[in-house]
């Protein structure tokens, strides 16, 4: 893990000069406020008190809000990404792989995971039109994760577990319709039945 260097608590600092931190650590708490209060809603006081950092910290480690946002939320994609994968490389054929990813889905978008909401969702609603450099992320990411379900449903078309007929490109812009919206859905605390709705979900591929 990246960290930002600083001496021991125990050295001697000039005043004012800021302790070592664990960046990821830190990140992560702040991608936790940004998923539940959004990005306008958050105020640096509110970054301080979750990142458990001093305010010069965190203007001297992100320079201002806006940093933090945005390495926030590559932390968060890039382990999404890697919750994602895993998933679906429990899959023996690239069905169950679909499969996996779709369960996946549903799974972080119960309970108390799912009221926290998806930063690129979140993102997407809040500051794509605003901001264009988070805009672009946003997009860079939902490309990403549809071109990871594309190849997916041509593994399978080429293991013979989903039919050759099945438009892979524009069946998973459909499935990454469903995966975010099940993220809207979590957030607004509806009930989700995973295997009802993978169930309906994976009749894409018949």
């Amino acid at each position: 893990m990246q960290k930002i260097a600083r001496r021991s608590p125990s050295a001697q600092r000039p005043p004012g000069r800021p302790r070592e931190f664990d960046i990821d650590t830190a990140l992560d708490r702040a991608v936790r406020v940004f998923r539940e209060r959004g990005y306008h809603a958050t105020s640096i006081g509110d970054l301080t008190a979750a990142m458990r950092l001093a305010t010069g910290s965190i203007y001297k480690a992100f320079r201002d809000k806006h940093a933090v946002f945005l390495a926030a939320f590559e932390r968060y994609t890039a382990r999404r990404q890697e919750q994602t994968r895993s998933a679906a490389a429990q899959g023996v054929n690239g069905r169950e792989r679909v499969r996996n990813v779709l369960r996946s889905y549903v799974e972080h978008s119960r309970g108390d995971e799912g009221r926290r909401g998806c930063l690129v969702v979140g993102s997407a609603v809040e500051l794509s039109a605003l901001d264009p450099e988070i805009g672009a992320r946003v997009i860079a990411q939902l490309r990403s994760n549809e071109n990871f379900i594309a190849g997916l449903i041509r593994e399978g078309q080429a293991d013979g577990s989903i039919p050759g007929s099945v438009a892979a490109g524009d069946t998973a812009r459909l499935m990454i319709c469903i995966t975010q919206g099940l993220r809207v859905v979590g957030k607004a605390r509806l009930p989700l039945d995973a295997d009802r709705l993978v169930a309906v979900a994976m009749k894409l591929l018949a």
